[in-house]
């Protein structure tokens, strides 16, 4: 996962994300069909930014780093393929939140 992060530099306030796969199978062991499956909305943060610049011109750092696992929104994104894996970029302020390991 590093080496995709340092090929793919996101710019301004944008983080590199790659959602986490959704569950195929019920604790009881039951496939889930794929039309059935929710979208998964937490992802794990791959690169990060600078960060957006303010009124002052000053650089306003992204509130997540490389590693943070995080709550997406349902929809949104820039979907991105890179070595035939899926990942998606998103502004800083889009982010629901972070999830506290």
């Amino acid at each position: 996962m590093a080496g995709i992060g340092r090929r793919l530099i996101p710019l301004m306030d944008r983080i590199l994300v790659q959602r986490f796969e959704p569950e195929l199978k019920t604790k009881g062991g039951i496939m889930i069909p794929e039309k059935a499956q929710g979208k998964v909305q937490s992802a794990k943060v791959i690169a990060v930014g600078p960060g957006a610049h303010n009124e002052k011109g000053e650089t306003t750092p992204v509130s997540v780093k490389p590693g943070d696992n995080i709550l997406l929104p349902e929809y949104g994104g820039t979907k991105v393929e890179i070595e035939e894996k899926e990942f998606y970029l998103f502004r800083d302020g889009d982010i629901l939140g972070k999830w506290e390991s």
